[in-house]
């Protein structure tokens, strides 16, 4: 297809996914004079099932399944994903072509009213993510955390009715649909470590397919790609899947890479936090480290049964 100047890239058909696609697709045609790049929708078992949790439904990959397929039949020849909803276990014939730079590591919150620190005890404040939770509740045990699922629109419009007094969503998100305003504020990594490869756009291909691959390297970057990394190989060296609350953030202080980790129980009455330093090209090798540290202080019990 490449040879022919044509590139076809399968994308979820979220309103998000869109956007990420899209936008995508418009920097390659924009770094490569000729190329055509299709974007084609594809249905994803994540998509059906959107309003409801994903524990026990099959995890993150629910979201990628069926991209991989397509990938793996030659029906697409490239598939964005946003890099935290991608498994860190890939399909043998897959692989990360590359990794755009990180949008905004941040988590929003969101609300019509009072800030975090001004909500009443009991407040109701949504997230359907396990890792937000134990979080906020650090931060306020006294709140009500309830699910919050859906597309963007979909929270968004449960928190401006009053179904819950606010919400939180990944800035990166907001900032792709062009919402990011509609942030009430944002926390900080000493508040809310982010999910692992938060921010980050992955890039899934074939592998063999060097002229996708050659493609997409324009994309790519070293730091993103160590930063994103060692998330990555700490959540893989956890065993730590959308149902666990993990956090991890990585990033590049004067020439060496920082990453900062989190893992809970679910509950989130034990979160257990760490940090190692080292060259940005043992991302690997920092990520495990981490992750060996944690489990070593208590988190294996932690995550024992989610895996």
């Amino acid at each position: 297809m490449t040879a022919l100047g044509r590139l076809v890239l399968g994308t979820r058909g979220s309103a998000l996914a869109l956007a990420q696609s899209r936008g995508v697709a418009a920097r390659l045609e924009a770094a490569h004079p000729g190329l055509k790049v299709e974007v084609v929708v594809l249905k994803t078992s994540g998509d059906r099932l959107a309003e409801v949790s994903l524990a026990g439904q099959g995890g993150k990959g629910l979201f990628t399944k069926e991209l991989e397929e397509a990938l793996l039949q030659g029906r697409a020849d490239l598939a964005v994903h946003s890099l935290k909803d991608l498994p860190t276990e890939l399909p043998e014939s897959l692989g990360l072509a590359a990794v755009t730079e990180r949008e905004d590591f941040r988590d929003a919150w969101i609300s019509a009213g009072p800030g975090l620190g001004e909500l009443p005890a009991g407040a109701r404040v949504g997230t359907g993510s396990p890792r937000r939770r134990v979080q906020l509740l650090a931060l306020r045990p006294d709140l009500e955390v309830v699910e919050l699922r859906g597309n963007v629109d979909t929270r968004l419009a449960k928190i401006r009715s009053g179904e819950v007094a606010a919400g939180v969503l990944a800035a990166a998100g907001l900032a792709r649909l062009g919402r990011l305003a509609e942030a009430t504020s944002f926390f900080g990594p000493d508040e809310m470590l982010p999910a692992p490869g938060q921010g980050f756009l992955g890039l899934e291909a074939r592998r063999g397919s060097a002229g996708v691959w050659d493609l997409v390297a324009s994309l790519g970057s070293p730091r993103a790609w160590s930063e994103a990394g060692a998330e990555r190989a700490f959540l893989a060296a956890l065993g730590g899947g959308c149902q666990a609350p993990v956090a991890a953030l990585a990033r590049t202080v004067d020439g060496e890479l920082l990453l900062k980790g989190l893992v809970s129980d679910p509950g989130g009455s034990r979160l257990l936090r760490g940090e190692v330093r080292g060259p940005a090209g043992d991302w690997d090798r920092l990520g495990r480290e981490l992750a060996g540290r944690l489990l070593e202080q208590g988190g294996r019990g932690l995550l024992e049964g989610l895996e």
